[in-house]
């Protein structure tokens, strides 16, 4: 997803009811469709799912979204509270089943839910029932509310089951992951500094950690126009430096020793190439922005990365992906330079400067999550509150994120040692 004015025009925070509708019903296609990926490689089967603690089953999932969609809408739901529902679910165990306030992780593998057949008719007889409940709504943002949030926290657990694939190795159509070839750009980009509105304004759907707006204070900065290239990180790891301990912070350090990693998520030396002597990466692989420091020279080790079971070539100036938030610190502290706050991150990408490219993966920031100030829990109580202080802000979008959920004043979250989900990373100057 590259946001445009036109895509951000069509943002789901303003959808009217039939844009809505439409929305719904595209989100919905997109999770059975993702869910068959799953099912043709017999995950639709709980007991045959590994217990990770970064997935779901992807049947309790596809439960759990029909699940959600019926308590804020068709149940009239008041908030995320067991008792504040107004009616009883069409699944006589569905509030035992799928609430993921009361249904622990750990548990989800262990549940009697129904048949697969048996949760895709609850999905399309949820999904009717709302668009019929959504035709008769007043076009009110106090209306459109409960639709708007379904149709947001669909799309990110689309995006969820994407990255599950992505886990568990299972091929996904072209047409499904969304995911095209892209390059990264190679410039740098000063900004003046000044005082910005950070937060989303009121009007439309606004998500409780983006409230309240606040002025904020945004000293000159320097940072990348585009994510840091798999050529650029090969160097790091060429030069040492998932060796060299100077560069990685205590929590760091501690990460790298429980994963006993040396290279990013996915990737795999290509022996092969190597045996013939061939550079991977091309011949600009050891090429950086003017003005940076050469660290490690030319990388004449080859790579390969496996996408959705597949093994494949390492791009080499294709943003790098699947990094921690230590590995993106860690890079950062090697070549002399450090993350963006959040609040320079929205100054960029809201600034107007077509050389600011976003939406390719979502990046790293150097911000804890934390509470604007004034926030106050809305109806889905649970979607911030309980990450405060102990996740960090991950800003943009990426290529498995639909185009109407992209916003630059989106704040995303995550644990520092998350590098399963599509994710890079910039850098500024210090």
């Amino acid at each position: 997803m590259n946001p445009t004015t036109a895509t951000l025009a069509s943002s789901f925070r303003h959808a009217r009811p039939q844009q809505l509708a439409d929305a719904l019903q595209d989100a919905r296609n997109y999770t059975l469709s993702l869910f068959d990926c799953f099912a043709s490689m017999g995950y639709d089967v709980l007991t045959r799912v590994p217990h990770l603690p970064t997935i779901n089953p992807p049947l309790w999932e596809l439960g759990h979204i029909a699940w959600f969609a019926e308590w804020f809408i068709l149940r009239e739901a008041r908030s995320s509270h067991p008792a504040d529902a107004e009616r009883a679910s069409l699944l006589t165990r569905g509030d035992d089943w799928f609430d993921s306030n009361t249904v622990a992780h750990r548990t989800r593998w262990t549940l009697d839910l129904p048949s697969a057949g048996a949760l895709k008719t609850y999905c399309h007889e949820v999904l009717d029932r709302t668009l019929d409940k959504l035709s008769r709504e007043p076009g009110t943002d106090e209306a459109l509310y409960p639709y708007r949030l379904a149709l947001a926290h669909e799309d990110m657990h689309g995006e969820a089951f994407l990255y599950t694939l992505q886990t568990l190795g299972v091929a996904v159509p072209p047409s499904l992951s969304r995911d095209e070839p892209s390059l990264a750009g190679l410039s740098s980009i000063a900004y003046p500094g000044g005082t910005i509105a950070l937060g989303a304004q009121e009007g439309g759907f606004v998500f409780d950690n983006e409230r309240q707006a606040h002025t904020c204070y945004v000293a000159p900065f320097e940072i990348d126009a585009g994510l840091v290239t798999n050529a650029q990180f090969a160097e790091f790891i060429a030069d040492g430096g998932y060796q060299n301990r100077q560069y990685w912070s205590v929590a760091g350090s501690a990460w790298l020793m429980r994963q006993e990693r040396s290279s990013p998520r996915y990737w795999q030396r290509d022996t092969a190439q190597l045996d013939a002597g061939q550079n991977p990466s091309g011949q600009d692989a050891g090429r950086q922005d003017a003005g940076r420091p050469r660290r490690g020279g030319a990388v004449d080790t080859p790579w390969r990365t496996s996408r959705f079971g597949r093994l494949a070539t390492l791009a080499s100036h294709e943003p790098v992906r699947h990094l921690s938030l230590y590995e993106a610190q860690a890079y950062c502290a090697w070549l002399g330079r450090r993350l963006p706050t959040e609040a320079e991150w929205e100054y960029a990408a809201l600034s107007g400067q077509a050389g600011f490219r976003w939406g390719q993966l979502w990046e790293w920031t150097a911000s804890p999550f934390e509470p604007y100030p004034g926030f106050v829990a809305d109806r889905y109580r649970e979607y911030s509150e309980p990450w405060f202080m102990t996740h960090q802000v991950l800003r943009g979008a990426s290529f498995a994120t639909p185009a109407r959920l992209g916003s630059a004043r989106f704040r995303n979250f995550y644990r520092p040692e998350r590098d399963d989900i599509f994710v890079g990373f910039r850098t500024c100057a210090l």
